[in-house]
């Protein structure tokens, strides 16, 4: 009997259980052997997506089921992580929509559904968590459907088939009812029915190439759907590139998923979603073809980065003292090695310097994501502030804005208000449902960047707050937020808690006592807009003397620790982020005053 093949997608917003519903589909499918993994998430198998909780790499599985295997791919739910979402929509031809049964469809949701809708793809929306005491089944189902219309959904789109599941719990049926559930097996079926085969020709080889991982033994291994033809191993093929150029090349290695790994076949036919070794440097959106006659499939429109960032050279003082990868040539080297896989990012050499470079990115997430990753593995590097990235229409100056959608305490919402106000937001829709207001911000990108601890602060650590990108709009000039002003080192050395109790007084620190410091580093932020020297260093002079309460009332308030994104949102015009894997320090871009001093009489 013949293997039939569905390739689907699974879209959610972050947190609706699309991971834990992938595992529960791997769990009970025939022929797998990862039963139990403690109650860990099988598909979120990075290190940075576990502790985040949150889905940034899209990863293939495959399951069996009745003579079918169905290809899942696991996309991010994240707008920041869109390059792979676009990329996910040219592999499948259907897609699973898992929407909250207490939340309904939410901004990410929209974006990722967006796409999957404009692919022309069947959709079957999957209302997860129905065992929730919040849920409120009908109601999701109702926005839902408004959601399809107001994306422009077809009619056969909008008819979509419905499944209720409980994912943590391993079910889903037809009715929303968790007694009468057995299994996963209803997800299983309606795939089967609802998503269309593959469509597949009798043309020469051709594929797409989606997606690229390295493997230290088998070099970069290339993924893609095969849409035609057959692929053998040591078959010698046509590599296409993007501008068309052709590359005779050999295939050393032939792989389909099964389950969660890779296994090693020889021959793979058409419709299958394949991988394969054995051509340096291949790129995502490229083709693999026939040697006798290459054909290009149609490249893979993705969305323009819309923020970037100045990655450099660590040049503090502390320089190479904690990081194992700190020259040019290593971070060079690492951000190439970025592009191959992440094709929603670009880098551009500073001219003059083989130092500096410039990464344009999807949003401050996706971009931190980046840093943290490079860190965590072994690097030391300096980054710039986040700057938007303008461009010019009909000769008149654009630039990025978001859709942001607040969920915050209906007490806060005063001040949620007033800060986007001041940031020239604009806002479309405001309700309150139980106490809770739910708002929706068109504002710039310009004007989101920083906004996010602020948000944090005003409502007290309960209110979420999401993102996607609306598009490019008209320039809408200065935005008026008011400099920081930060408390500078005054010189080199290490921290005291004498030295700190007097500055605190001045604004909020960042570290505490015994902490190495150098001139010019931010050591906090002052309580007023312009930038102090503290010296932190100083030490308590010794005497001989000796008066009643000397000492009593000195008290150290704990300092402020801040996160990677926190540091970033902190940066200013002047300002810079070191980062080594044990460290990150915020610091000025002229360490000395007399060079700040210069490089403001010169603006």
């Amino acid at each position: 009997m013949s293997v039939q093949i569905r390739n689907v997608a699974i879209i959610a917003h972050v947190d609706h259980g699309k991971t834990t519903l992938v595992d529960a589909l791997l769990k009970q499918s025939e022929a797998f052997s990862i039963k139990d993994q403690g109650g860990n998430l099988i598909m979120d198998s990075n290190e940075l997506e576990r502790e985040r909780g949150i889905t940034i790499f899209s990863k293939n599985a495959s399951v069996k089921y009745k003579s079918h295997k169905i290809n899942i791919i696991d996309t991010p739910g994240h707008a920041d992580f869109g390059g792979e979402v676009e990329r996910i929509m040219s592999m499948v031809n259907g897609v699973l929509l898992l929407v909250d049964a207490k939340d309904g469809p939410m901004p990410q949701t929209k974006f990722v559904l967006k796409k999957a809708l404009e692919a022309g793809h069947t959709v079957i929306v999957v209302i997860n968590k129905i065992d929730v005491p919040e849920a409120r089944v009908q109601w999701v189902l109702d926005q839902t459907f408004g959601l399809f219309v107001d994306l422009g959904a077809t009619d056969e789109q909008a008819d979509f088939p419905v499944l209720y599941a409980s994912a943590i719990n391993g079910k889903a049926g037809t009715e929303a009812d968790l007694s009468a559930m057995a299994d996963i097996t209803p997800v299983f079926d309606a795939i089967i029915e609802h998503v269309p085969a593959p469509a597949v020709s009798d043309a020469p080889t051709q594929m797409h190439v989606v997606n690229v991982v390295y493997d230290s033994y088998k070099g970069q291994i290339a993924i893609g759907p095969l849409k035609s033809g057959s692929i053998k191993k040591l078959q010698k093929v046509m590599r296409i590139m993007a501008n068309g150029e052709m590359v005779p090349s050999v295939l050393s290695s032939i792989m389909t998923f099964d389950g969660l790994s890779r296994a090693e076949v020889t021959e793979v036919s058409a419709g299958d979603i394949v991988a394969i070794a054995g051509i340096e440097g291949i790129k995502i959106g490229e083709t693999i073809a026939d040697f006798e006659h290459p054909v290009a499939l149609p490249t893979i429109h993705i969305d323009e980065p819309t923020v970037k960032m100045s990655f450099s050279v660590n040049t503090s003082p502390f320089a190479g003292t904690e990081g194992e990868f700190s020259t040019a040539r290593h971070i060079k080297a690492r951000l190439e090695r970025e592009l191959l896989s992440d094709v929603a990012l670009k880098l551009e050499y500073a001219q003059g310097s083989d130092s500096m470079f410039t990464v344009f990115g999807r949003g401050e997430l996706h971009l931190s994501i980046l840093i943290e990753k490079m860190l965590r593995e072994g690097y030391e590097f300096q980054v710039g502030k986040p700057q938007v990235i303008l461009i010019e229409k009909d000769g008149k100056k654009e630039e990025p804005f978001e859709d942001v959608y607040i969920e915050c305490p209906e007490v806060a919402t005063g001040s949620v208000i007033e800060k986007l106000s001041k940031r020239k937001g604009e806002m479309k829709d405001m309700r309150v449902e139980r106490g809770i207001a739910h708002m929706h911000f068109l504002l710039s990108t310009r004007g989101f960047i920083g906004y996010r601890s602020e948000f944090l602060t005003d409502t007290k650590g309960e209110g979420i707050i999401n993102s996607i990108f609306h598009g490019y709009l008209p320039y809408i000039g200065e935005i008026s937020l008011g400099h920081h002003g930060s408390l500078i080192a005054h010189e080199t050395g290490v921290s005291t808690t004498y030295g700190l109790v007097g500055a605190q007084g001045r604004g909020k620190l960042f570290i505490g006592p015994q902490v190495k410091v150098y001139e010019g580093m931010i050591v906090g932020q002052h309580s007023r807009a312009e930038d102090l020297e503290v010296n932190i260093c100083k030490e308590k002079q010794l005497t001989n003397m000796r008066s009643a309460g000397e000492g009593v009332s000195e008290h150290f308030n704990v300092p402020v620790q801040m996160s990677l994104e926190e540091c970033i949102e902190y940066l200013g015009d002047d300002e810079l982020l070191e980062v080594t894997p044990t460290s990150l320090r915020l610091r000025k871009m002229f360490l000395k005053k007399s060079e700040r001093k210069r490089a403001n009489v010169k603006k």
